[in-house]
């Protein structure tokens, strides 16, 4: 372990945010500088705070199994190699985690029964961001080819751990992605505020460097017949995500103006990176309510109010959660509490046990107010009370209610089988009811965090290479030291 005494000795410190009138009139992190360089004072005393707790729990909640006492005391002594090594050994990506997971690990830390828990996520960035500056993330190229194929549908977080899992033990894998670059989500969905594209670029670049094959612009079922994709590769891994979003059935929902938060997110990242996008949704000078109190709602009111939006509120139908943990969820359990984004802080109002009756329409036949009605939870439904209507002025809405699953098309095509939530189903190996087909991440377990789908793609890659080294190839060929990996 680090200092014995150091979760009494020091105080938790974070990185503090910019401020938020400077960081809307942009679109970079809301750090200060690089978050991994601007925690380099910090991490030693932080590190320190990490006990001997005999069974950390912050392990056991942590969906990758990460080694959060390990590299905390390899950081407090210095040994930064070794620290990186730790983080690695469980996470393909801890630049993305470090900055998107809402860290269960952090609500399951020891420390934090009786004082404020280690700030594991903020090590976690500073190890890796560190490893990034010094030159010590290398590709790792595999010592041999088993010359076997697998195809990967989807380029979010799920299916890049599965390739680059895949890659990395021989296999020639390729990644097909129907967007014009690969990161799915990541790319297209995470705003800029929250996740700056070169930190995702630099990884891809390392699985270039490997091996691992990329087409964008390549949409399966359509560009390329599903069959022919099973025929052309041994393995197929899909990692298509839970895009079909929860709709509204609310009068006045065809009204122009009513937008999915996806499709509101995805033009203004890409008008961020500099993209011409032809009739943009865009809240600047409007009204804007956003629809659902998640992570992709605060996405929404971040965006927002970088365009320049006049007013955002955002809605939850349930009621306001706690402040702190309530008794119904002991510790170590991840609690529903009232969570702050960067969002948050920068404005915006959040209402809460409010239901929406209709969108109405205005003069020139577009969106101008939302019809609401306060509720009470009864049997866990929820009830409408009676002379608790209210109208909020609003040219732009954004329905940001989460997913139902992944989308018919490719579940109808090729036949696959689904569990009781809509999700694709498979067995303990991620393998489909069809042989050789796999799925990962949001496909088969629903909506999820990005930690969820890294682990899922970890563990569907250890499937799919147990399910080709069952079946005969040819004899693997070592790799010589000409070779250059392929990449599309």
């Amino acid at each position: 372990m680090a200092d014995p005494r150091g979760f009494m000795t020091y105080p938790r410190r974070g990185v503090g945010r910019r401020p938020a009138p400077e960081r809307l009139g942009d679109w970079r992190e809301v750090y200060p500088e690089p978050v991994g360089l601007a925690l380099r004072p910090l991490v030693h005393d932080q590190a320190a705070r990490c006990m001997d707790c005999g069974t950390p729990f912050c392990h056991r909640a942590c969906p990758l199994g990460n080694l959060m006492p390990e590299w905390n005391d390899l950081v407090w002594r210095g040994d930064w190699r070794g620290a990186l090594d730790r983080l690695h050994s469980t996470n393909n990506f801890p630049e993305l985690t470090g900055r998107l997971c809402p860290a269960p690990c952090e609500t399951a830390c020891v420390v934090g029964l009786g004082r404020d828990s280690v700030a594991i996520r903020d090590l976690e960035v500073a190890i890796i961001d560190r490893a990034w500056d010094d030159l010590r993330v290398v590709p790792r190229q595999p010592e041999w080819h088993s010359l076997k194929t697998v195809a990967v549908v989807g380029s979010g977080p799920a299916g890049l751990a599965a390739a680059q899992q895949l890659t990395r033990v021989g296999h020639t894998v390729a990644v097909y992605e129907r967007a014009d670059a690969i990161g799915g989500l990541l790319r297209y969905g995470i705003p800029e505020f929250k996740l700056e594209k070169s930190v995702l670029d630099r990884r891809l670049k390392q699985m270039v460097l490997e091996g691992t094959i990329f087409k964008t612009d390549t949409e399966i079922g359509r560009d390329l017949p599903w069959q022919e994709l099973r025929e052309r590769y041994e393995a197929v891994v899909l990692a298509i995500g839970a895009r079909r979003p929860r709709d509204l059935a609310v009068p006045g929902r065809d009204l122009p103006g009513v937008h999915q938060a996806l499709d509101y997110l995805s033009q203004a990242n890409r008008a961020a990176l500099g993209q011409t996008v032809p009739d943009q949704i865009t809240a600047a000078g409007l009204d804007v309510v956003v629809i659902g109190g998640g992570d992709t709602g605060a996405d929404c009111l971040g965006t927002a109010l970088r365009q320049g939006a006049k007013s955002v509120v955002q809605l939850e139908i349930m009621p306001a959660p706690p402040a702190a943990r309530p008794p119904g969820q002991p510790w170590p359990t991840y609690p529903m509490i009232q969570r702050t984004a960067s969002s948050h802080e920068e404005g915006g109002t959040r209402l809460y046990s409010l239901s929406t009756t209709s969108f109405n329409p205005g003069p020139d036949g577009r969106l101008a107010c939302v019809s609401l009605i306060e509720v009470a939870w009864r049997d866990g439904r929820p009830q409408p009370l009676p002379g608790t209507e209210r109208v909020l002025d609003a040219q732009l809405v954004l329905l940001a209610m989460g997913f139902l699953g992944p989308e018919r098309s490719a579940v109808e095509a090729l036949g696959l089988a689904t569990d009781e939530r809509g999700n694709i189903a498979r067995d303990d190996n991620f393998q489909t009811n069809l042989e050789g087909v796999f799925v990962c991440g949001d496909a088969g377990r629903g909506q999820s965090l990005i930690v969820w789908a890294i682990a899922e793609g970890r563990s569907a890659a250890h499937g799919v290479d147990a399910y080709l080294r069952d079946r005969p190839s040819p004899r693997p060929r070592p790799i010589a030291p000409t070779d250059r990996p392929l990449a599309v």
